[in-house]
């Protein structure tokens, strides 16, 4: 229990540290963050994903990360920093779900993850992969698998299968999105934003779908 409560209480003060650094406000920029990593040359690699393991699990957009991860280095090697640092950040966050803070954590899983308890303890594997893929990196999801009974690996390994994809087509196309969106004219910005609208209509409606 003692060790627990250390290593909870070094979490927090990572976090505060963090805050009052100003590492969050810096991350949350992706100009700023570009900007960062840039300036640290080849240690930029490193601080994207140490910083990327640490404090995404407790709050910071993965999103970020794995959208200017093309916008710095080649797809390459966006799309596998961006798969390393999901997977250390998932693992970050099950971890400190498992074993650090579990009954706190467990009291505070969403309902809509709750759902699929039956389907984790049946099809574990398939579920991990599944969830991931359409929920990402929440940090919920983290919180969720670590308080399940789900194993270590199944947990990692279905990760990583369920971010794949994405994160492949976000580093693959990133760039190129960025560079087409710039040069949009203003129609053009109208239908994606419908565009957005319809794909957020439809997440949602994925994420109401109660589990199999």
């Amino acid at each position: 229990m003692r060790k627990r409560l250390l290593a909870l209480l070094a979490a927090v003060l990572l976090l505060v540290v963090a805050q009052r650094l100003g590492v969050f406000a810096r991350f949350s920029d992706v100009a700023r963050m570009k900007e960062t990593l840039l300036g640290l040359g080849g240690w930029g690699y490193f601080a994207f994903l140490l910083t990327y393991t640490l404090f995404q699990p407790f709050g910071l957009p993965g999103t970020v990360f794995v959208l200017v991860a093309p916008l710095i280095w080649p797809w390459p090697i966006a799309f596998a920093l961006s798969m390393v640092g999901s997977c250390t950040a998932s693992v970050a966050g099950f971890v400190f779900a498992r074993f650090v803070a579990r009954e706190w954590v467990a009291a505070r899983i969403p309902a809509k993850f709750r759902a699929y308890d039956e389907a984790l303890e049946r099809r574990a594997f398939g579920t991990v992969v599944t969830l991931r893929f359409v929920f990402w990196m929440s940090p919920f999801l983290h919180a969720f698998f670590g308080v399940s009974r789900v194993s270590f690996s199944t947990h990692l390994w279905g990760s990583a299968v369920g971010y794949a994809v994405p994160l492949f087509l976000t580093s693959f196309f990133g760039q190129r999105v960025f560079d087409w969106l710039k040069a949009l004219p203003p129609w053009g910005w109208a239908l994606g934003f419908l565009g957005f609208l319809a794909m957020v209509w439809v997440t949602w409606k994925l994420r109401r779908r109660p589990a199999p």
